[in-house]
């Protein structure tokens, strides 16, 4: 058995005063562990849309009518709000799952040997993020499912799995200045690709406040425009998008660029085909929720892609201070 440290008075007034100094001097995660938890905070960012969006399609909206309790006499959902009380409050519960996913990694970057202050920053910039969603996420309840509230709502969610994919990247690198792996003329080509996806991703937006899922079965209010003319604006994005990556991929081959750049950009085309078969059927088949949904995660899942094609052109190596070779071992009593 693991003999437990005794706490001493002074040990208990140092973890009151900083708590994440207090467990960073008693544990030191393996390297592995930081990385998952990293991954752990971005799953729980993609499953918060998914599950925001079946809050949405399945009309429960308004499951819980106000913020931050459910009614005004309930913190949380009872009998009487039925099934969508209870889809909209699991949905607020998950916001503490997310919490403490975000929080493992907060706690893992920083007791990481040695600290790296970045990681720790990108891990509290995940936790502000999700604080001023969770206000936002209570006003759009508060304002009655305002459309341009939902979408600055979604909105908020992608810069939460921008900043939880960047996490995820650098706890996979060292912390050396980056080195690019391509040449300039091809990175920007890959910055008018991010700014097509962050465009595409917008309108997406429009299309979800103009379109028939409002998130309840109340009068909600709408964006004031013809849903399927920007549904169809959307689809001609998506095609630049794609037209895009395709694009890169052949640059890519022709200037015999790493492997990485190229799996990356590879995975991002095979997302794209699949968003795109999906985005096709649902607007022929008048917005089935059980498509809308797959779309919703596809949507995620594209810009988490286009993040890692953007963080595959250049490279961090470890230090050696942080990665040991065999020249760094000393035999104990050997004279080095």
């Amino acid at each position: 058995m693991v003999r437990v440290p005794k706490l001493t008075p002074a040990d208990a007034a140092a973890a009151l005063r900083n708590p994440l100094a207090f467990i960073a001097d008693r544990w030191t995660p393996d390297p592995r562990t930081v990385r998952r938890a990293a991954l752990a905070a971005l799953v729980m960012a993609v499953v918060i849309v998914v599950t925001g969006g079946a809050v949405r399609l399945t009309g429960s909206g308004l499951g819980c009518p106000t913020w931050p309790t459910c009614t005004d006499d309930s913190l949380t959902t009872t009998r009487a709000m039925g099934v969508h009380g209870v889809i909209e409050f699991g949905n607020r519960m998950l916001t503490y799952v997310l919490c403490a996913a975000v929080g493992w990694a907060i706690i893992a970057a920083r007791s990481r040997k040695p600290w790296r202050r970045d990681l720790t920053r990108l891990g509290w910039a995940q936790f502000w993020v999700v604080m001023g969603n969770a206000v936002l996420g209570g006003i759009v309840v508060l304002v009655g499912l305002n459309p341009y509230t939902v979408a600055a709502h979604f909105l908020l969610s992608t810069a939460l799995i921008t900043v939880a994919t960047v996490t995820w990247q650098r706890t996979r690198e060292g912390d050396t200045e980056p080195r690019p792996l391509v040449g300039g003329a091809v990175r920007q080509l890959v910055w008018f690709l991010v700014a097509a996806a962050v465009l595409l991703i917008a309108v997406g937006t429009v299309v979800t406040g103009a379109g028939p899922h409002a998130g309840d079965s109340s009068e909600v209010a709408r964006i004031p425009l013809d849903w399927e003319m920007i549904a169809k604006l959307h689809a001609v994005l998506a095609w630049i998008v794609v037209t895009l990556t395709f694009a890169l991929w052949f640059i890519l081959k022709a200037v015999d660029a790493p492997k990485g750049p190229l799996s990356r950009t590879r995975d991002l085309f095979l997302i794209l085909l699949a968003q795109g078969v999906i985005g096709y059927i649902q607007y022929f088949t008048h917005l089935p929720e059980a498509l809308v949904a797959l779309h919703m995660l596809g949507s995620c899942l594209m810009w988490i892609a286009t993040l890692r094609v953007l963080l595959s052109l250049r490279e961090r190596p470890e230090t050696p201070a942080t990665v040991p070779g065999p020249a760094t071992e000393v035999s104990v009593g050997t004279p080095a």
